[in-house]
């Protein structure tokens, strides 16, 4: 039987809700789903502010926008990332200043952080790779000595937190994905968490094409028109109402990944005890929103026998990225620095299927082909 990397997971309600917006009249987006998945997440969350976007690229959009980001301001992010993280404010003539990773994580070492800011510098962007949280506090003291805006790319960590904290309520932005490989989707689908209040007017003017369409309709003004920069961001109130029956199943999604999460980490454990493998890292100031399970291998080439392996007993496993410092577009403008554990995990972590729907007995399947893979291995 086929074990696919990702299997969208229905809750039921995706199509009652679509049809309920439809039936209501008013489908082009801030319509009630809207209103309905922005109160939960700043009531579950505190999010200061919530504005669903079409994906999590949008919301990372605004965000460049809303930072004002001009030709030469220097932006710090991780190597090891989607292009996304980036490219928003590349888009704004950004000089991306590329960070390497922990070498226990696949997050940015905050520790590296202070010494790539020059006085070009506006933005830190940490990727909570996984869900689990970069060292956030490290993070915010650069940011605040050096007069730093800090956007999280909360991409990937949804209902996950930092010493108690909501991700994506640390930083200036909060950006976030609602793409079908995430833990609360609707297909496509993001959201900006605005977290400074002297950016909640802007950010819904941006949102609306640069116009304050969104007062006009509130009756704060008696006509709109076009008064800043902006784009089309606002997603449909069909993917608002997908979005809101998988919000309304937060909690019960949530325990059945971690439960997948668990059973995984406890069934290579003792691989890892035997360094064949290495498990993922939980810093004692995250914690584990059952986003994915990865493992990383020793080599690239025990990586490569190991998708083949699985692949042949109809087992997708997927590996990323390819670290964005040595991409063809940003290889020449790269500064040159080695970034070892960025590309170390670009050789050796591998993504293990992943989906709420995976079986324990599926669970169990991958395990004992990675342990029959591995016991074939010469040991270290």
């Amino acid at each position: 039987m086929n074990i696919p990397f990702n299997k969208p997971f229905l809750t039921g309600r995706e199509t009652d809700y679509i049809r309920e917006a439809v039936a209501s009249g008013k489908i082009s987006g801030d319509g009630i789903f809207t209103k309905r998945c922005n109160q939960l997440f700043e009531e579950r969350y505190g999010f200061r502010k919530t504005l669903l976007t079409t994906s999590c690229t949008d919301a990372l959009e605004m965000a460049a926008i809303l930072c004002d980001i001009q030709p030469g301001d220097e932006v710090i992010a991780p190597s090891y990332t989607f292009v996304s993280t980036v490219n928003a404010f590349v888009l704004r003539g950004a000089k991306i200043v590329f960070a390497d990773s922990e070498s226990t994580t696949p997050n940015i070492d905050a520790a590296k952080i202070e010494s790539l800011v020059t006085p070009r510098t506006k933005v830190i962007i940490p990727v909570h790779y996984a869900g689990m949280a970069c060292d956030m506090d490290m993070i915010l003291d650069i940011a605040h000595r050096n007069g730093l805006i800090v956007v999280e790319d909360a991409a990937q960590a949804i209902d996950s937190f930092y010493k108690g904290h909501p991700l994506g309520s640390l930083g200036t932005f909060g950006t976030f994905s609602f793409h079908e490989t995430k833990n609360v989707i609707s297909g496509e689908g993001g959201m900006l968490v605005v977290n400074d209040e002297q950016f909640f007017v802007r950010s819904e003017i941006i949102r609306e094409k640069g116009t304050n369409r969104s007062a006009f309709f509130r009756g704060e003004v008696n006509k709109y028109g076009w008064v800043d920069i902006g784009s089309s961001f606002l997603p449909s109130e069909i993917i608002a109402a997908f979005l809101y029956a998988q919000l309304e199943n937060l909690e019960k999604i949530q325990k059945r990944r971690r439960q997948i999460w668990g059973m995984y980490h406890g069934l290579l454990e003792p691989f890892a005890a035997e360094g064949l493998l290495e498990l993922p890292l939980i810093p004692p100031y995250a914690t584990n929103n059952g986003h994915m399970f990865y493992i990383v291998c020793r080599n690239l080439d025990e990586r490569s026998g190991l998708i083949e392996h699985l692949k042949k007993r109809d087992i997708m496993a997927v590996f990323h990225y390819l670290p964005l410092h040595q991409s063809p577009y940003y290889h020449d403008r790269h500064d040159g620095r080695h970034l070892p554990n960025a590309e170390r995990f670009a050789d050796c972590l591998l993504r293990l299927p992943f989906y709420f729907e995976l079986s324990d007995n599926d669970v169990a399947r991958i395990a004992s082909e990675i342990g029959v893979f591995f016991n074939q291995r010469p040991r270290a």
